[in-house]
């Protein structure tokens, strides 16, 4: 039986804009599989951050139901998506995200303090984390003294920290250089080839959307079509 991560049935999601409607998705509907990897792709303006929102649980849709992990969240409360966001959902951004002057074990440990895991057990689960993204030895490093890619990295491990049914990745190498954005993608092949980790990814980047194992393309609110590796 399959295991479906993310259920998408016929979403739409409208803003009002003045005396203006904007349609922002126009009756979205897709499935993604337990340790799936999908890269979401189109130009700007295409519907693409609208649906990264929705699927994040970030905003919820006009019409149609967002199932995840089974859960139909289409209409909870921002209480209930905020604890779903932590339990269920590892984010990556562009910009990475981290708390300035703070060390990369205390943001690798971040939605640990919102599950009320105690010190001990966020700390050793938190320098598991990113020994996994080959930052050992760099755990009380502050984020200034980090690379881009290492404070990506850290990003990969607050992700991972609470063992997410989906991780959410918006742009994830936007802010880097090429050979470093090549790294942070090896890792995340390695995480959905090695530990089964379903991934979506949101990008403009055709070369970053290759190495996904489907390609989603949208435009105009709607999927156009599909590429599969």
């Amino acid at each position: 039986m399959d295991n479906y991560v993310i259920q998408l049935e016929n979403l739409t999601k409208t803003y009002i804009m003045g005396e203006t409607q904007v349609r922002a998705l126009q009756g979205v509907s897709y499935t993604i599989k337990e340790g799936d990897f999908v890269a979401i792709m189109g130009p700007s303006g295409s519907g693409k951050s609208t649906l990264m929102n929705i699927l994040g649980c970030l905003d919820k849709p006009t019409t149609g139901r967002y199932l995840l992990d089974g859960e139909d969240i289409s209409k909870y409360d921002k209480n209930r998506l905020a604890a779903t966001r932590n339990k269920k959902i590892g984010f990556i951004f562009q910009t990475f995200n981290l708390l300035s002057r703070t060390t990369a074990l205390e943001n690798a440990e971040l939605p640990l303090l919102y599950s009320n895991v105690h010190g001990k057990e966020r700390s050793k689960r938190a320098m598991a984390a990113l020994a996994s993204v080959g930052l050992k030895g760099r755990e009380l490093h502050k984020t200034n003294q980090l690379s881009g890619g290492e404070q990506q990295r850290v990003a990969i491990a607050r992700a991972l920290i609470n063992n997410p049914a989906l991780i959410l990745a918006d742009e994830p190498t936007g802010n880097l250089d090429s050979k470093t954005g090549e790294e942070i993608m090896t890792i995340f092949r390695d995480l959905n080839e090695k530990q089964k980790k379903t991934l979506v990814i949101i990008t403009h980047d055709p070369d970053i959307g290759q190495l996904a194992r489907r390609r989603i393309f949208i435009r105009d609110g709607l999927f156009v079509r599909e590429e599969n590796s």
